[in-house]
């Protein structure tokens, strides 16, 4: 085990065990979509709406960000297909640690691998976009996703911290190489002239598309095994 997971978890558990009422807001925070994407989300349409003389461009960099967002959740189902299964920290007997978790999800996430850590990929990403358009509320996105999407998972013995950091760093670098204008425009451009030419169904379109990332498709990934078992 690397010596930098295990001392910061050793750390954070013994913290966990002298703190009831901060595990319990920690636990009810990592649960709810409400304080993951649907903090992060709504910054995004603030670019979208607000009155600016880059208005174009930031246009096409708030629709280059939710497809670095997208790309982001793609490449880590590969990563976690393909790599070699990596047990969670909450599960790793070896550890020999005491993690505060408890609820639904950590009934379902032993199946999953533990590197790299989804929520660090697609909300770094979403926050490097912010913070590509606007410093200080990049900044403020960037802080807000390392306190309240990525420690929580920490804490909770969901991921370790590396796991946290190569997240962190794949999704930064999509969304980095996703703006640069020779690919930004490429994407972004002719999307932007079909919300033109169709407003209606467009928008429709993405607020739907809005709420999955959210949720980060997780209904309808349920939804899916279901049919598949059934």
């Amino acid at each position: 085990m690397d010596p930098f997971d295990t001392a910061i978890q050793t750390f954070l558990t013994h913290m966990a065990l002298s703190c009831a009422m901060l595990n319990r807001a920690i636990r009810i925070i990592a649960d709810l979509y409400t304080f993951k994407g649907l903090v992060l989300m709504p910054v995004l349409w603030w670019i979208w709406l607000k009155p600016s003389q880059r208005g174009d461009w930031e246009r096409e960099m708030v629709v280059a960000t939710i497809a670095s967002g997208l790309l982001a959740l793609a490449i880590f189902r590969l990563i976690a297909h393909y790599l070699p299964f990596r047990v969670r920290p909450l599960f790793n007997p070896e550890l020999h640690l005491s993690f505060p978790s408890g609820g639904l999800e950590a009934a379902v996430l032993p199946a999953w691998s533990s590197f790299p850590s989804d929520h660090a990929m697609l909300w770094i990403s979403v926050a490097t976009g912010i913070f590509l358009v606007s410093r200080g509320a990049g900044m403020l996105a960037l802080l807000y996703t390392a306190i309240f999407i990525c420690l929580p998972r920490v804490y909770l013995g969901w991921h370790y911290p590396t796991d946290i950091i190569a997240g962190a760093a794949i999704g930064g670098a999509i969304t980095w190489i996703m703006t640069r204008d020779a690919v930004r425009t490429r994407i972004s451009v002719p999307i932007l002239a079909w919300m033109h030419r169709f407003p209606g169904p467009s928008y429709t379109l993405s607020f739907v598309l809005c709420f999955e990332l959210v949720t980060q498709f997780n209904e309808l990934i349920v939804l899916g095994r279901s049919i598949l078992q059934g």
